[in-house]
């Protein structure tokens, strides 16, 4: 299998293991709470490759930091509602949102790839829809979707045209410093930030150190590189596989049994990845 395929599968397993992980942390802490906390932390570690970085990267970092600002933030904020399950699938649509977008903007991914994201859409379907509707929550994560199909097609676009770690270092550095703006004008209406030292216990300043400098840092560097090999709607394809590896966690950790119907979505995703990989292999570029 392609490497690159393989670093974005990495990415995509610990992004399944960040929606528990927020769930437990939004318990105390506000979406934007969460994310800003995140952000600092990630920048932090990622502070020394932003110094090294050109304008035009701050620029590109600056578009992608500001779009996935919007995607994470709307996530967390629905997930103080709905289940981690209903998240994943409602997240997932970007799948298809990638590949759309992709064709309202000129864009050309082949037949096969569209039939591979219904199809995987579909099995996160069956895994993942458990009732439990929140207007606002389903609405907000819908955004969040949207943003990161936006986010993929973007990054896929100016990957090429810088260091994956530079990039990936100012794109933090700029969500850093908008999510703690927004905190700050956040906490004019109110207040809670006044209140967020009592409400750091060693659980949730764990998870947001998990949240920071691995599931951020470390995966918004390797997304950067593997995108600059990857198309965008076949990386879109492969964080179809978000919400399998989110189930497998929970089957190990939780000791939660996995129903035949989500089974049967799980094979689907697994299915819809390897029929694009089948793809590849028969025509290669």
């Amino acid at each position: 299998m392609n490497p690159y395929v393989i670093a974005l599968l990495l990415v995509t397993l610990v992004w399944g293991a960040t929606f528990p992980v927020i769930k437990v942390v939004t318990s105390q802490l506000s979406g934007i709470e969460v994310s800003a906390l995140r952000f600092l932390a990630a920048a932090v570690i990622l502070a020394p490759s932003a110094m090294q970085a050109r304008w035009n990267t701050w620029r590109d970092g600056a578009v992608l930091g500001a779009v996935a600002l919007v995607s994470y933030v709307a996530q967390a904020y629905g997930l103080e509602f709905i289940s981690s399950n209903r998240s994943a699938f409602l997240t997932s649509l970007n799948v298809l949102m990638v590949p759309l977008l992709g064709i309202a903007l000129g864009a050309r991914p082949s037949l096969v790839t569209l039939i591979a994201a219904c199809v995987a859409c579909g099995g996160i379907a069956l895994m993942s829809w458990d009732g439990g509707a929140h207007l606002l929550a389903d609405a907000a994560t819908v955004l969040s979707a949207l943003a990161y199909a936006i986010y993929v097609i973007v990054l896929s676009q100016r990957t090429q045209r810088h260091k994956p770690q530079e990039l990936a270092a100012t794109q933090v550095i700029w969500m850093a410093l908008i999510g703690g703006l927004w905190l700050t004008l956040d906490a004019w209406h109110t207040s809670p930030v006044w209140t967020l030292p009592s409400r750091l216990s060693p659980a949730i300043v764990a998870g947001i150190i998990f949240l920071g400098i691995v599931a951020t840092a470390g995966m918004l560097f390797l997304q950067a590189l593997a995108q600059k090999h990857v198309a965008a709607e076949k990386a879109a394809l492969i964080y179809a596989m978000e919400p399998v590896f989110a189930a497998a966690f929970a089957w190990a950790w939780l000791a939660e049994v996995l129903s035949p119907q989500a089974a049967v979505g799980a094979a689907l995703v697994v299915s819809a990845i390897v029929m694009s990989e089948w793809k590849q292999a028969r025509h290669p570029a």
